[in-house]
């Protein structure tokens, strides 16, 4: 009886394995893969016809319907590792790039992907990267890592910046050349040279900034750790706190499409909408959906990503809902 026994153990281990390697039909690899509503969604990019969303396990996932459904993009050289940011240098010009380093560029729109860049051996993570449009672009993430290209993101050159290897993660600013940085430890850096130079900003705030926003020459909002958003009407000469009756942290945002005001999305699902002048409109929170780390509008709709995926939907899904509803 043992015997019997051990021979269907066996035949079932077998059988279990057969089928883990053995070649899949098309329908069937596709639904073994990233799942919308199953990836961490860090990072979302609205380009008008279509919506571009990247996550955990190099996952990069397309919506032509607005949010309703989403399918995987192509990608030449999967590396599994976390993509983390994602912009448009055009309307079809790409580029994304995560953790080892990890920058990769769409010549079409997002449907596939080619490598520029990748350092398994550092295995340190890029978290964010800017352009003003064209083929500049800027990319940068842990221990101070700051990287520049002029050529759409095919090579890329270091740029040294004195901040004793803080994390960098968020960039904003214009054409004017007024740009603002900020990363942990409350760092801040702007430029008003396009950054060729960089000054550091007094600090105002010991913890960790996740986000930059540009409202006008003048007008800033930046926001990070325990809820703490700050406003600046003189270009980051002075900072004032918002206060939002809350210590959730924010990681994400979206200016909206009338430059009326911006969403800020983070923790605990929660919502922070503030005026074109950086004051407090309202705060809520999107019942069910866990950490936001980002948001974009698709027309009047705000579509939000996090640790619950991107899609367009209810039933405890991240969902594209009315921004009215979102920020009331």
């Amino acid at each position: 009886m043992r015997s019997v026994i051990g021979y269907l153990v066996c035949l079932v281990v077998a059988l279990t394995i057969g089928y883990t390697f053995s070649p899949k039909s098309a329908p069937q690899a596709e639904l073994l893969a990233t799942r919308a509503d199953r990836v961490q969604i860090n990072g979302l990019l609205n380009l008008g016809s279509r919506v571009v969303a990247v996550g955990e396990r190099g996952s990069i996932l397309l919506s032509d319907d607005q949010g309703v459904s989403w399918q995987p993009a192509s990608v030449a050289t999967q590396r599994n590792a976390t993509l983390t940011a994602v912009v448009a240098l055009d309307d079809k010009r790409l580029l994304a790039v995560g953790h080892d380093g990890w920058i990769l560029r769409s010549m079409d729109a997002g449907s596939h992907w080619q490598e520029a860049r990748y350092d398994a051996d550092l295995g340190e993570p890029l978290l964010g990267l800017w352009t003003a449009g064209g083929d500049k672009v800027m990319a940068f993430g842990s221990f101070g890592k700051f990287y520049q290209s002029t050529d759409a993101g095919q090579t890329w050159a270091p740029h040294a910046l004195d901040i004793d290897n803080a994390h960098l993660n968020s960039m904003a600013g214009g054409s004017d050349g007024r740009r603002m940085l900020v990363g942990e430890q409350g760092l801040v850096l702007r430029t008003t040279d396009a950054g060729q130079h960089w000054q550091t900003v007094p600090a105002f705030y010991s913890g960790s900034l996740f986000g930059i926003v540009r409202l006008s020459a003048d007008t800033w909002v930046t926001y990070g750790m325990r809820g703490h958003v700050f406003v600046s009407h003189d270009f980051g000469d002075n900072w004032t706190r918002i206060n939002l009756g809350n210590q959730l942290p924010l990681y994400g945002h979206v200016v909206l499409p009338d430059h009326s005001g911006l969403v800020i999305v983070g923790a605990g699902s929660s919502v922070v909408h503030l005026n074109a002048q950086g004051a407090l409109l309202g705060v809520s929170r999107l019942a069910g959906l866990g950490t936001l780390t980002s948001a974009t509008m698709v027309g009047s709709r705000l579509l939000v990503g996090g640790e619950r995926g991107v899609l367009q939907g209810s039933g405890g899904s991240v969902a594209a809902l009315e921004a009215t509803q979102a920020t009331q």
